[in-house]
């Protein structure tokens, strides 16, 4: 008799969105190289080579109907929850696209990198642990290429145990005894550099970045971002914040 052939784990990568947003009302359709932010999102998340299934996940209030038709536009799957239980909504759709483990991506990230996410997914595969983050305090990517990932156990005991929201990437899950979590370092440590659009000014410095750089190459990375800005000193610190 051959060998039982052991099945690689499945990956379930999760963006999050929604429209509502105190500082960019339904900035996640706000236009980036002629197509909504999200399109722009999962184009990029899709590249990710380590994922085996990409699914949107939103709430069930009208306002999201919209993010529906888009995501559902570009041919990616929609998952929709309870407005107010994010835990009930992510353990919504692991339950609906069964996997091992879960990838959860936030919205309004339309510079992430597909080789992060791949870099944090391998860490968290090769350490058998039961999370994985990238925002370490001390040596965090920037924010808006934030990753975690976490055992489909995992999310599943948090969701049981009557949390409606997921702790900050720093602080969940962070019981010794019951979970072990491994950190995806950078160095140097670019926690202060915002990538994210989560206000006018972040939205107008990506959108100069899309301008710039995805005419010539859709797939381009994250050392050409930085390139770019190292040649654009008014874009350096767009909006008060630091880019580079």
């Amino acid at each position: 008799m051959g060998r039982e052939q052991v099945r690689p784990p499945l990956i379930l990568a999760i963006l999050q969105a929604r429209m509502g947003s105190a500082t960019l009302p339904g900035g996640v359709l706000m236009p980036l190289a002629r197509a909504p932010m999200i399109a722009r999102q999962i184009e990029r998340a899709a590249r990710a080579r380590r994922i085996d299934t990409l699914v949107v996940v939103t709430t069930l209030s009208a306002e999201d109907d919209a993010i529906e038709t888009a995501v559902r536009r570009e041919a990616t799957l929609v998952h929709r929850g309870p407005a107010n239980d994010q835990l009930a909504r992510l353990a919504g759709a692991l339950s609906a696209y069964p996997a091992d483990h879960v990838v959860l991506l936030e919205d309004g990230a339309p510079l992430i990198d597909p080789e992060i996410i791949d870099a944090a997914i391998d860490l968290h595969l090769t350490s058998h642990a039961d999370h994985t983050s990238n925002r370490s305090p001390g040596a965090a990517y920037p924010v808006g290429q934030g990753v975690e990932v976490i055992t489909a156990a995992g999310l599943r005991r948090m969701a049981g145990e009557g949390a409606t929201a997921l702790p900050r990437a720093s602080e969940a899950p962070s019981t010794p005894d019951r979970w072990s979590s491994m950190a995806l370092l950078a160095e140097p440590d670019q926690g202060a550099v915002r990538w994210a659009v989560e206000g006018p000014a972040d939205y107008a410095f990506v959108a100069a970045v899309y301008d710039a750089l995805y005419p010539s190459n859709r797939a381009f990375t994250s050392a050409d971002v930085r390139a770019f800005l190292a040649s654009r000193e008014d874009l350096a610190t767009f909006g008060g914040a630091r880019r580079l």
